[in-house]
């Protein structure tokens, strides 16, 4: 029987016995079923349809014909280990290098966005021959055990920070030391990565890499502060490390204005290796580290083969060429730029009616709504962030998460053909919704009384 014929309750019985109960579902409580989806639109099993805000890995929409149309031709005519010889790998090679700087032009293809990060670790620590990491507080880059060791935002809830891994504070201008009134929060951030590197050099270590995603996605919806990524390097590379910019969650034209995060930061800066995954394939396990020539030449001199079986077979790059396509086809870039912009501007008219809106930032379809009881005292509203996510789901059938170290950032990463009408739909929920709340709250203070 199909799984579709499933009754809801059956296909979550099923999985409470059969999945480790870590893989953990959205909306656990009441589980969505999903059964088929288009564009930025997700069905259950009883037709109803749900805006989706969540999918960032859909990039250019659920079930794009495009996509699926190159991934069947293809698997009707080869797939097979990478290491045999084929077109595809090269073309998509060479159509990914004419999206980065010059500097970045040799590539490693793999599956997921964890195995490009535990890469990119290798590639770091051979080509620097040192072993200790710097990364973001709250950070997060992936589920291999390597990955977790350099992801505060786990190994805190485990095992613990080990003595290769160093934190430096994430650069929040809302929330963290250096606000946005400050006269040069970039600087002043970058300088706590200064000192941090100097605090490793007096314990008699040495630096691998810094590691960072190009906007910290797990941390908040967070915007670096323009420049903070340039100096960063200059600190970074001087200690003999490189630059790792983690575009897993950002790259592909999410922000608009530029086809990688890390450009925000200005044409004068460029990392020694970027990471990139989830959106590559469209739903396909596809994944990539770019890296320069003379740290991939010093991976090749350790004298050990690496390979990937699956990583830039033929099907996952004709995929990989077809995203690329629609992406120019249908101007998705520009689309990010004017939905995410009336998106950002929405939501702040409604932090002038809303006091429960502390923040609102992000740049194209990368949008983070931050929710606080206190104005003044920036308290995070987790409670509250958490009511707005499950009303918007049973009330509106608008699927949205929650992230940043308290939970209360209501985040926004659909796919990248979200709509203007889509954008007006979720910011008019979310003002009822809010309304309604505060209406409530009200009205319980006063029964209090």
């Amino acid at each position: 029987m199909a799984l579709e014929k499933f009754r809801k309750e059956d296909t979550l019985a099923m999985r409470t016995k059969l999945i480790g109960q870590s893989c953990r579902l959205f909306y656990s409580d009441d589980p969505v079923k999903i059964v088929r989806a288009r564009g930025q639109y997700l069905f259950d099993e009883n037709g109803m349809r749900y805006l989706d805000c969540i999918s960032n890995v859909h990039h250019v929409g659920h079930c794009h014909p495009s996509i699926t149309q190159a991934a069947t031709a293809q698997m009707e005519l080869l797939n097979t280990n990478a290491r045999f010889l084929h077109d595809n790998i090269v073309l998509y090679a060479d159509r990914l290098a004419a999206t980065l700087p010059e500097k970045l032009c040799v590539f490693y293809f793999v599956n997921s966005g964890s195995e490009a990060n535990d890469l990119a670790l290798r590639l770091a620590q051979q080509y620097t021959q040192h072993e200790d990491v710097i990364v973001l507080d709250h950070a997060y880059h992936g589920h291999l055990m390597s990955l977790i060791d350099i992801s505060p935002y786990k190994f805190r809830k485990l095992a613990g920070q080990k003595e290769w891994v160093h934190v430096a504070p994430l650069p929040d201008t809302y929330r963290g030391t250096y606000k946005e009134n400050h006269p040069n929060p970039a600087q002043a951030y970058a300088d706590t990565v200064k000192d941090v590197i100097d605090e490793v050099h007096r314990k008699g270590r040495k630096i691998s890499a810094f590691f960072a995603e190009s906007l910290p996605s797990v941390g908040g919806q967070i915007i670096l502060p323009q420049g903070y990524s340039t100096k960063v390097a200059e600190y970074v590379r001087s200690a003999g490390a490189v630059f790792v910019a983690d575009e897993v969650q950002t790259g592909f034209g999410r922000v608009g204005s530029h086809f990688w995060a890390f450009q925000l930061q200005g044409e004068d800066f460029c990392p020694d290796i970027v990471t990139m995954g989830k959106p590559m394939g469209n739903g396909h396990p596809l994944a990539c580290v770019a890296t320069t020539v003379e740290i991939a030449g010093a991976f090749t001199a350790n004298g050990v083969e690496y390979f990937n079986t699956f990583g830039g077979n033929p099907v996952s790059c004709a995929i990989g060429l077809a995203v690329l396509d629609v992406i120019e086809k249908e101007d998705l870039r520009g689309n990010a730029m004017r939905v995410g912009a009336h998106l950002k501007d929405l939501l702040s008219k409604l932090q002038t009616r809303h006091q429960i809106i502390g923040d609102v930032r992000g740049v194209g379809l990368f949008v983070g709504l931050e929710l606080v009881t206190d104005r003044e005292q920036r308290t995070p509203a987790t409670d509250a962030a958490s009511r707005v996510v499950k009303r918007l789901k049973e009330e509106e059938r608008i699927c949205v998460s929650t992230d940043g170290p308290w939970e209360n950032v209501v985040k926004f990463k659909p796919p990248m053909c979200f709509s203007m009408e889509d954008a007006e739909l979720v910011v008019q929920s979310i003002d009822r919704i809010l309304t309604d709340m505060k209406t409530n709250d009200l009205k319980r203070e006063n029964e209090d009384i």
